[in-house]
């Protein structure tokens, strides 16, 4: 019985310290300033025994690391001929992620592959050092049970000061925000840096750290004098599943009880469970956090734009329709800066600027987000943003009236066409669920790549693969509406050599850039040589721009973006040069179209007559609304700031012009402002009540 207490300890003494954290955070949460709520004595010790509950079974389940750590403690794993076969793999392991100029974890860019090689590096060395002294294998032992410890006890600590932080801003335990600030970690940390003191408050969680973690090493380093058998890790291992299953179950359960108040509720509960929760459902509650107005009020002033004014219209034209083949090309990244039109001289979209001159152009249009997920919302629901993530990566997002359900009901085959998996970022849930059929890389035959990375086949290879399904399309009969996403113009940047002046292993942006620029041109070159080529409409736009970061929360020409409409003999080249968002692409091709359909779209034709302009940006918190040379937003904690927009001079046509001066305003114009709160109100009632779905 003592060899099992023994080797628990490290559970033990990790476990009482969170929970002595938890309790001091809870204490502190009951007194908070922040806290308006009054608590009489016995609801402070439920609240502390819920707590407690929470805590406890939260721990268990993040004690999985640990208990895999003792799982494989073991010596027998160094005794020959094993323990060369195991080092001599990590050392293969090294090798390729340090000499492979291609491999895996260079493929994902950014910090990823240093991040991969500091990790087998040092695995590599301390399995060496125990396999080669044996006799200094219990001291390294230590040393690495040690920097264990620390972990644990840094992220305890850690967590505890962030969920005080946040308690401090919002009133609130973790939830999408806190999601969003891992996911913009270079702004946040910003905000850390001119917020607080950061030296001070980084010593005093290093020192705390240090402390607790050589106070509780030197009561359970004996745990490792003697490691368990087989049959001891079995008990050991078959007890914490058993206990973690539990957990799983007591969590949920404790998940769902309510607390007097929105104070109780948050102070019982844990922060990482409601962390956990706020990922998975990625929704930010727009009516707890933003300002709101009556919901009737809202909806009036919102629908006001359209004709009628009403969510569900029928949109009827009076000229015959036109059932043309539509290919929706949305590029990766392509902000409107990267265009020749735009001022840029570098030369990277040749083919673009060219099919420009050509099309009808969309000279002002704005992109609704900064990323692809939020792109495709906006050109295949045609809808403005909502707080937290797009609809795309949400549990309740199928069955949605959409872009492709009207070409559907028109009799359309309808289909998405990515070059990677299309289970990336819930790509394939979203457009499967609204009637998509689906072309991806698992539809790729080993000799229809030339090229690939981790983001999918290049895009000269999913040109290649449209030209083909789309002839297999026109056997039928049937018109066609495809939506091809193009994937090269994608950190790392990779793409075939030999194809542009720029080479593959550059790996720049303006590679990629011109890379897609060079694969779109041989689809239409392809495309021109097809029998349905002429009975096509094609539409290029970009789904972001490629990055967001400004002066401001919402920079707008970090939001401007190129966008054409394409079809030879039947689209008259014409500069649009009216404020356009992303949202009003697919209902002016439908308006060209002469298509009439029962509408629940919030996008617009801009080409009919009672347009109103105005376009609409976002991040995961930061709702905009540009209009009437005013940017307006809201955020989180009912905050409110508008900018009045002034152009920068420069030596562009007006139309083309995308630097703005955003001056903060003294004095709201609350006009604008309403409409801002009645626009993103709106949308986040129909959404959450699914009236934008097909059956509503």
């Amino acid at each position: 019985m003592n060899t099992y207490f023994d080797k628990i300890k490290p559970f033990l003494f990790l476990g009482i310290l969170y929970l002595i954290i938890s309790l001091l955070l809870r204490l502190v949460f009951v007194f908070h300033p922040i806290t308006t709520a009054s608590f009489g004595f016995l609801e402070i010790i439920k609240l502390l025994f819920i707590g407690l509950l929470n805590d406890g079974f939260v721990f268990v389940l993040a004690s999985t690391v640990l208990a895999l750590y003792f799982l494989f403690l073991s010596n027998g794993k160094y005794e020959k001929p094993w323990g060369y076969i195991l080092f001599g793999l990590f050392l293969l392991a090294l090798v390729y992620t340090v000499f492979v100029p291609n491999n895996i974890f260079k493929q994902y860019g950014g910090s990823f592959p240093e991040i991969a090689m500091a990790f087998i590096g040092l695995k590599t060395l301390f399995f060496g050092l125990m396999l080669f002294l044996p006799n200094q294998r219990l001291k390294i032992r230590n040393v690495l049970y040690f920097i264990t410890l620390f972990l644990y006890v840094l992220v305890m600590v850690f967590n505890a000061v962030s969920e005080y932080f946040f308690w401090n801003e919002f009133g609130l335990r973790y939830n999408f925000i806190a999601v969003d600030y891992l996911i913009y970690t270079n702004e946040v940390i910003g905000n850390i840096m001119e917020s607080y003191p950061v030296i001070p408050l980084f010593a005093a969680i290093f020192i705390i750290t240090l402390t607790f973690t050589l106070l509780i090493f030197k009561r359970s380093k004996s745990s490792l004098l003697s490691l368990p058998n087989f049959k001891q890790k079995i008990i050991l291992l078959g007890t914490f599943l058993i206990m973690g299953i539990c957990s799983v179950f007591a969590i949920n359960s404790l998940f769902s009880l309510k607390g007097s108040n929105t104070f109780s509720a948050e102070i019982q509960a844990n922060g990482l469970p409601k962390f956990y929760d706020a990922f998975v459902h990625k929704e930010l509650d727009f009516f707890a956090f933003y300002p709101t107005l009556p919901q009737n009020e809202a909806e009036k002033i919102f629908l006001k734009q359209f004709n009628p004014p009403s969510l569900f219209r029928q949109v009827v034209s009076t000229k015959p329709e036109e059932k043309k083949n539509v290919v929706l090309i949305s590029v990766e990244s392509l902000s409107a800066d990267f265009m020749k039109s735009y001022g840029n001289e570098q030369n990277i979209t040749p083919f673009l600027d060219s099919l420009a001159t050509k099309s009808f152009v969309f000279t002002n249009l704005y992109a609704t987000g900064n990323r692809t997920v939020r792109g495709l919302e906006a050109l295949t629901l045609c809808i403005p943003p909502t707080a937290g993530e797009s609809i795309v990566k949400r549990k309740d997002n199928k069955n949605k009236f959409s872009t492709g359900s009207v070409f559907k009901a028109k009799g359309y085959q309808v289909k998405y066409l990515y070059g990677g998996y299309s289970y990336f970022d819930n790509m394939q849930d979203f457009f499967s669920g609204n009637g998509y059929d689906i072309v991806d890389r698992d539809s790729f035959k080993p000799e229809e790549i030339s090229f690939a990375n981790v983001w999918g086949v290049c895009d000269e290879d999913m040109a290649k693969k449209a030209i083909t399904v789309m002839n297999e399309e026109a056997k039928t009969g049937k018109p066609f509406f495809n939506h091809w996403m193009t994937v090269s113009n994608h950190r790392p940047f990779t793409y075939p050599e030999g194809k542009i002046d720029i080479p593959g292993n550059a790996k720049s942006r303006e590679g990629g850039v011109k890379y897609t620029d060079y694969a779109l041109k041989q689809f239409f070159n392809l495309a021109k040589k097809q029998s349905w080529y002429k009975n096509t409409v094609f539409v290029i736009v970009s789904d972001h721009c490629a990055s967001s970061a400004g002066k401001t929360e919402l920079p707008l020409d970090k939001y401007r973006i190129p966008g054409m409409i394409f079809s030879e003999g039947f689209i008259e080249p014409q500069q649009f040069t009216t404020m356009t968002s992303q949202i009003d692409v697919m209902p002016t091709l439908m308006g060209m179209l002469n298509f009439s359909y029962p509408s629940k779209f919030l996008g617009q034709d801009v080409l009919q007559p009672h347009y109103s302009p105005r376009a609409y940006i976002a991040t995961y918190q930061d709702l905009g609304l540009i209009k009437d040379h005013y940017l307006t937003i809201i955020s989180p904690t009912k905050k409110i700031k508008q900018y009045a927009l002034t152009l920068q001079e420069s030596t562009l046509p007006p139309a083309f012009k995308l630097m703005y001066h955003e001056n903060l305003v003294n004095k709201n114009n609350d006009f604008l402002v309403n409409e801002t709160i009645a626009t993103y109100q709106s949308v986040s009632y129909w959404v959450k009540q699914k009236m934008l779905n097909q059956s509503k």
